[in-house]
Formats: C-alpha cells, structure tokens, sequence
C-alpha cells in the first residue's frame, strides 16, 4: 500500500466557490420566472409594481418579462457552470463571450432591476427595527415588504455573485490569483501608495454628495422651509413625512462619515472610545462589504432616477436647493466604488493564496 501527500488546500477557497454559487442563485430564479411565464403569475416589475415609476424595466411589457428573465437568468446559470471549468479548456473567442455575457447580466441584475427602492430601505431600515415595537412610524409593514421588493434584493444578490464568478473566471484566464488578483507584475495606479493619492479624491466626492441632501433635510426638520414653500413644509409636518426625510438625511451622514473613514486613521484601528476593540485592526472586509453594497445601491437608484423624464428637469426650471443634490447623485456612486477599491489596495498586504504583496 502506498500513501501519497494530498495536494495542498488553498488558503482561501471562496474565489472557488463563487461560480456554482451564482450558478445555484440564479437558476433557482430562473426557474421561477418560467413558472411566472407559464401561470401568468408572480411577475413583480414593470406595471405590476405599483411603486416602478423610476424603474427602467417599467419600459417592458408584463407580457414578455418572465420569458426574458427566464432565458437571461438560465443562461447566464449556464455561463456561471461554464466558468467553474478550467479555463483552458476553451478557446479564447469563447472565454472573451463568456465573460462579457457575464457583465452583461451582472450590471443589469445589480444595477438596472433594483433601482432606489433598495437604497430606500437600507436608509430606512435601523428607523423600522428600531421603532416596530413603538408602533412608530405608523405604517403598513405589508406594503413596505412586498415581493416586489424582496425580488429586487435577490436581484441585487445575483448581480454580485456573478460578478464575483467573472471576475474569478478572468483572473485565471489571464493566471493571476484568482483571489487578489496580483500577476507577475503590478500596474503602479495599483500600489498601496498611488491608490492613496487617488482614493483621497474619490473619498472627498463620496462624502460631500450626501452630506449635501442631508442638509436640506435637517434643515425641513428644524422648520426651515429650504428649497421647499412654507405651506410643503407644513404639509410635511403635520404627515410626518419631514421625520422620514430626517432619518434618511441622518443615514447619509453617517455614511459620509463612514466614507471618510476610509482615509483615516480610524478607519484602519478602531478609536479609543470603542472598549473592547480600540486599538485592534480594523477588519478591511469590515469596510469594504458595506461600502460596496450602498455604492451599488446609489449607482442602481441613480440609473433609475436617470430613466425618468422629470430627472432632467432639475438643471432648468425644476432646480431647486432641495433637488439640486440629486444632479450630483450620478457621481456619487462611481465615487463611492473607487474609494473603497483604493481602500482596499491599501490594507489587502500578502495575499494568502499565492503569497503576492
């Protein structure tokens, strides 16, 4: 009897497991877009969403929806398998096919079906935990949680996993690590120190955005009509809606300055006042996760603001200081995606797979 040395377990495994993840995910909804298909049944966008007025998918007809959903989230399960394949195994026209499919899909699932319902709820959400059992806001959690929601946020999800299985996928067609990324060399924009100088930018923009529509929020809470007339305003108050608008300005400060944490030394070892953790490591998935998840959710809310008509009267005669911010939204997003990138860069050091860094 001979005994062999088994071959060695990667360090890190999740870049393995990402494809028949997605693969999983999405068939599972593909599967239930054709049933939506089949039935007639079940299909939550376009005019059955009676809160899609600012989404794209507003522009398809409820009667071709599930079938393209169907095709597009069972082929690209499909591509997800295809991608768990040794990549040598095919031809580069096809890996190139492949891969761009996968974007193709990704980008509309993560950015296109959800649009600023997503966003929404995540500002929305610590105010309903917290005061559910207050019975504040008084609202009806019925129709706050809809299907039509829930559908959004699996969208969300499968956009992210299938793009974590291309961008696996091309990392070992081009044999780099398919966990960091590094090949044999490394492009300058890239190193710790170009991605400082860099990120400084992209973190200045991401922060300013929101604290600027936190402004005219704070200001309708404490009775200052800015950019609104007077009696709004009173409108506002006597509806509570102005407590509403006073939670999301309070969530985008937070995540301003959550933003610039990315920059500070806070953000890299928790403060002092932190018992338990003050001096220790701050975690880098701790702040990147997070970070990509609302850069993705602004991106998603800002395309489905761009696709409607009355987005584009806010630079004429629709302009206004409480509008005026959202002009800014659409560099909000793609602001927010660099600084966490840069952010990351910075504090990935060696990698444990294949020992780059």
């Amino acid at each position: 009897m001979t005994i062999t040395d088994a071959p060695p377990r990667p360090a890190t495994r999740w870049p393995d497991r990402l494809a028949p993840l997605a693969a999983g995910w999405l068939g599972l909804w593909g599967v239930l877009a054709l049933l939506a298909t089949i039935t007639g049944a079940g299909y939550p966008f376009g005019a059955n969403d009676p809160y899609g007025d600012v989404n794209l998918l507003r522009l398809v007809p409820v009667r071709f929806g599930p079938p393209l959903f169907a095709a597009l989230l069972l082929t690209a399960a499909v591509a997800a398998l295809a991608m768990s394949r040794p990549a040598n195994r095919q031809s580069r026209p096809s890996r190139t096919l492949l891969a761009g499919y996968g974007w193709a899909v990704a980008a509309f699932l993560a950015l296109v079906v959800p649009d600023g319902r997503v966003l929404v709820m995540l500002g929305y959400a610590p105010m309903l935990i917290i005061g559910a059992p207050f019975g504040w806001p008084p609202v009806d959690y019925s129709e706050i949680f809809t299907w039509a929601l829930f559908a959004r946020f699996a969208a969300v999800i499968g956009g992210l996993l299938l793009a974590g299985a291309v961008l696996v996928w091309q990392r070992r067609t081009a044999e780099a690590c398919v966990a960091c990324g590094r090949g044999d060399g490394e492009r300058g924009w890239t190193t710790p120190a170009a991605a400082a100088r860099w990120g400084r930018w992209a973190v200045g923009v991401a922060a300013a955005i929101p604290l600027a529509y936190a402004v005219t929020r704070f200001a309708w809470a404490v009775g200052v009509p800015l950019g609104i007339s007077r009696e709004f305003l009173t409108e506002m108050q006597d509806n509570g809606a102005v407590w509403a608008g006073l939670g999301l300005g309070a969530f985008a400060t937070v995540g301003a300055v959550l933003t610039l944490g990315l920059v500070q030394r806070w953000g890299e070892r928790f403060p002092r006042w932190m018992v338990g953790l003050a001096g220790r490591r701050v975690p880098v998935k701790l702040a990147v996760i997070p970070a990509t998840l609302v850069a993705v959710a602004v991106t998603a809310a800002t395309l489905g603001l761009m696709g409607d008509p009355q987005f584009w009267t806010l630079g004429g005669e629709g302009f206004n200081l409480a509008s005026g911010p959202m002009l800014l939204w659409p560099a909000w997003g793609p602001a927010l995606g660099l600084a966490t990138y840069a952010y990351h860069l910075r504090r990935r050091g060696a990698c444990r797979r294949c020992g780059r860094g």
